[in-house]
């Protein structure tokens, strides 16, 4: 068998090794300019200040520019940024062709421009430029450095993006130990979970199960990675490497306050509703399902916005705008005690479908398995 050509293997070899996907900016003198690369690593932590390099093809004007200002910032992007790597690498146009256009910046130290919200970013001084083939080797000095505080690297390995995925326990591991790790968004934690554990309890006595709270990003990672067996999550935009099985759906309604003059209808749509201040929900997904019901119809008059469904609640139970929700506590009160009123809407909109979502290919505990059980027990959902 002939081996193939060095630069051939060369580039098939190395399309095999994965890397972390990044977005190399830089601003000053020279302008503006951004490109995705996968060359980026780090030269020493030890020194003045730490060092890292970036490779960028000639070709691109990134690289002149980078020259230019001496500067670059290098965005590790997260696994749920590829449209933001899809910009910059010119698969996606933009409009007036600005690469910038596909997200929110913040100016680093050097005044390179970061992503607002990358899984890291190293704002760099270039100390070293050198072209070396097709490409220029950046040498920088690290001047700031941002961490969020949770998420997981976007890879790019075998000419696709992937995403970094701890391996789940083994044998001797949590599934085996009896142990199991439910998620649920914080806004329906709290309306699903305690009856499904109570349930469980009754049948099994006992239980080792930890309980995780977020939004759905947060848990989706965490499912991802491992970290978590099942999570309650929206079947809104989910993405890849999850499998959900549905527990319920749940009608949209109305919420005001109790002798406020929208209580005085029966029913409303949404396009009278449209006219009167709203209290949003600011929690994805739930923001984009609820503003999406208007879309067609009207432009909400968004007076407030809380990320807590008790915030929400109280600010309507305070006659500050009415909101709409899926999901129905028993009490009619707000946190403080005042009275709430639900109102149905008039116009046949989607349901939101509540599911469990898992890792994909992950394998089920016999704990988990009750758990689902007693999960499509209680909210009767049908799946013959």
């Amino acid at each position: 068998m002939t081996a193939p050509p060095i630069r051939a293997a060369f580039l098939e070899g190395m399309s095999r090794a994965a890397a972390t996907v990044n977005v190399v900016t830089t601003d000053g003198p020279a302008g503006r300019a951004g490109v995705t690369v996968s060359a980026m690593s780090s030269v020493s932590a030890d020194g003045e200040a730490p060092t890292m390099l970036v490779c960028v093809h000639h070709r691109s004007p990134a690289a002149e520019t980078i020259i230019a200002n001496g500067c670059f910032c290098a965005n590790v992007l997260r696994d749920d940024q590829s449209d933001i790597s899809d910009a910059f690498a010119g698969r996606i146009a933009q409009p007036g062709g600005d690469k910038f256009a596909c997200a929110q910046w913040r100016a680093m130290a050097t005044g390179a421009p970061r992503v607002v919200d990358p899984l890291t970013a190293f704002d760099c001084r270039v100390v070293s430029a050198e072209r070396v083939g097709t490409h220029h080797v950046f040498i920088g000095e690290v001047r700031e450095v941002f961490l969020a505080e949770t998420g997981s690297p976007l890879i790019f390995a075998n000419r696709a993006y992937g995403a970094a995925v701890r391996l789940g326990p083994g044998p001797g591991g949590r599934a085996a130990a009896g142990k199991l790790s439910v998620g649920a968004l914080h806004t329906i934690g709290p309306y699903v979970l305690p009856g499904v554990l109570r349930a469980l309890a009754e049948e099994t006595g006992a239980l080792d199960i930890e309980i995780h709270e977020g939004d759905q990003a947060h848990l989706a990672r965490k499912l991802r990675a491992g970290e978590i067996d099942l999570a309650f999550l929206y079947d809104i935009r989910l993405g890849r490497g999850l499998s959900t099985i549905p527990i319920t759906d749940l009608q949209p309604y109305v919420l005001m306050a109790e002798g406020s003059a929208m209580a005085a209808r029966d029913r409303w749509r949404l396009a009278d509703l449209a006219a009167e201040p709203m209290v949003l929900l600011n929690s994805p997904p739930s923001r984009d399902y609820f503003l999406g019901l208007f879309e067609g119809i009207a432009e909400p008059r968004v007076a407030y916005t809380a990320q807590s469904f008790e915030m929400v609640r109280g600010l309507v139970a305070h006659g500050l705008g009415y909101t709409i929700l899926a999901t129905k506590p028993a009490s009619p009160m707000s946190y403080d005690g005042k009275a709430l009123t639900i109102r149905p809407l008039a116009d046949e909109v989607k349901p939101s479908r509540l599911v469990l979502a898992q890792r994909e290919g992950a394998a089920r505990s016999p704990l988990a398995e009750t758990f689902i059980l007693h999960c499509i027990e209680i909210f009767g959902l049908d799946l013959a």
